[in-house]
């Protein structure tokens, strides 16, 4: 198999990996599960979780206002995938790392990442090379409620 724009060596590399994760989650699913499991599901590491969502959404803010930062890895993805994949993440960290209901921690969730993307956004405007938009906030906003009502359903499924 020869993957288009791939040296012979990237795809026996890509192959290689491949079979390695294949054999780790497939073969030792009884081990791999349960500690993935108590790691982002229990209230064990809540706290944790909360607390590393709220490292993260600081980290975001300062490495967002550095000069150049934004452009810089707008060449990777674009401002939509950013994002969705950040406020996504931070919303799966609050919601896991929240005490409640299935219900009260996808409205905190929500409510929290709405807050933050408003604060992003309001942070931004003051710097003379970035600009806060009411359509990041809304993406922002959309990948909350997304991420939440996904955890919510599988949480109310899954959970016990």
């Amino acid at each position: 198999m020869h993957t288009i724009g791939m040296t012979e060596v990237q795809c026996a590399g890509l192959q290689a990996h491949f079979l390695f994760c294949v054999l780790c989650f497939s073969g030792s699913h009884a081990i791999f599960r349960p500690m993935l499991k108590l790691l982002l599901l229990t209230d064990t590491y809540g706290r944790l979780r909360y607390w590393t969502a709220i490292t993260l959404y600081l980290l975001i803010l300062i490495l967002g206002s550095l000069p150049g930062a934004r452009q810089d890895i707008g060449q990777l993805a674009s401002g939509l995938i950013l994002h969705s994949l950040a406020y996504a993440g931070l919303t799966f960290l609050i919601f896991t790392g929240s005490s409640g209901l299935p219900r009260q921690r996808a409205v905190k969730a929500v409510l929290t990442i709405a807050a933050m993307g408003a604060l992003d956004e309001t942070i931004q405007s003051f710097f003379p090379y970035r600009h806060g938009t009411v359509s990041d906030w809304a993406v922002d906003c959309s990948a909350a409620c997304l991420t939440a009502s996904a955890l919510y359903w599988l949480w109310q499924r899954y959970r016990n």
